[in-house]
């Protein structure tokens, strides 16, 4: 499943960092909801994944096709839903969560802050796009 080639993506760029863990998680539930909320989802759709590290900073977004004409947000879902956690689980493990809208989709961008040591990682940058029908 194309969800899975990001989190795993994630952690071979995070590989030894203490932030790994969560930023598996969180490019998992926002891939998830650009597949499951969006026009990424669709046949003809996509989204991407920006990831950026610093020697204190994982930023993470995920940015979609759009086609909803409501824009992320966190919601309480009812104890018994089967959905609407997820956004609300990101904004509990990030330190800052911003989603931007524009004309052609949404950008969700997930900051991580490390407050110890730097982190071991050099800094990068890098940026990955995946089809959802590319399994």
């Amino acid at each position: 499943m194309v969800r899975g080639c990001f989190p795993r993506r994630v952690r071979d760029i995070l590989r030894g960092s203490p932030l790994v863990e969560d930023a598996e998680l969180i490019v998992s539930e926002l891939s998830a909801n650009a597949i499951l909320h969006t026009a990424g989802g669709q046949q003809s759709g996509s989204f991407h994944l920006a990831l950026a590290v610093s020697s204190q900073v994982v930023a993470l977004s995920v940015t979609d096709d759009g086609g909803t004409g409501t824009a992320p947000k966190a919601e309480h879902a009812d104890w018994d839903a089967t959905h609407g956690r997820g956004l609300g689980m990101v904004s509990a493990i990030a330190h800052r969560v911003v989603i931007h809208d524009s004309q052609v989709g949404h950008t969700v961008t997930a900051e991580l802050w490390h407050t110890g040591e730097a982190l071991n990682s050099q800094p990068a940058h890098t940026t990955s796009s995946l089809t959802p029908s590319a399994g």
